[in-house]
């Protein structure tokens, strides 16, 4: 290749690449803030999503995991790690490994935790690349106990801020700002 062109198929593939990752995170962070409509984006309006408790179309799906998380956890993270996509013109399928993390209700399991992996089909429709179906393969899952730390580590580790299921989160603050003053850390 000439010095100063540029390869667009290249760049094509790695827009393409990095448009369906923006997709997966979408999701993991709608539904980490119970943000439906962010959630909903990362899927075609027509999708189907078999995550084992519930298969239906996305929308409905968004509402049911909403729901549960609701009635069991007060707060939850989905983590996504290892993303590997096969691209194929307008369609790619793609694996991405996941963990989820949530404190429970129930204070006799305070912590759930488990693992797997999201099998995704995506399509590309008018330039935009959304889930067609997806499969969220559950691999493993246990509790955790409790962390054993005095009330002062407790309180100084959620000060930085109280996650919400809404638009008040901290993560829509703009222009983001850290509020508290500098202070030495605290020993557990």
């Amino acid at each position: 290749m000439a010095a100063g062109k540029v390869d667009q198929a290249a760049l094509q593939e790695l827009l393409d690449r990095q448009a369906i990752l923006d997709c997966i995170h979408r999701y993991t962070r709608g539904m980490d803030r119970h943000d439906k409509e962010l959630a909903l984006s990362a899927y075609h309006p027509d999708a189907i999503d078999d995550h084992g408790l519930y298969c239906g179309v996305a929308r409905d799906f968004i509402d049911w995991a909403c729901w549960y998380h609701d009635q069991h956890q007060t707060l939850h993270h989905h983590y996504v790690t290892n993303h590997s996509v096969e691209l194929d013109g307008d369609v790619a399928h793609a694996e991405t490994y996941w963990l989820f993390v949530g404190v429970n209700k129930d204070r006799e399991h305070p912590l759930s935790m488990s693992g797997g992996r999201y099998i995704d089909r995506f399509e590309r429709r008018h330039g935009k690349w959304g889930i067609a179906a997806r499969a969220c393969i559950i691999e493993w899952q246990g509790d955790l106990a409790p962390l054993d730390a005095p009330p002062e580590f407790k309180a100084a580790a959620v000060a930085a801020g109280i996650p919400a299921w809404n638009k008040s989160d901290i993560s829509y603050q703009r222009p983001f700002e850290v509020k508290r003053k500098p202070m030495p850390p605290i020993e557990p």
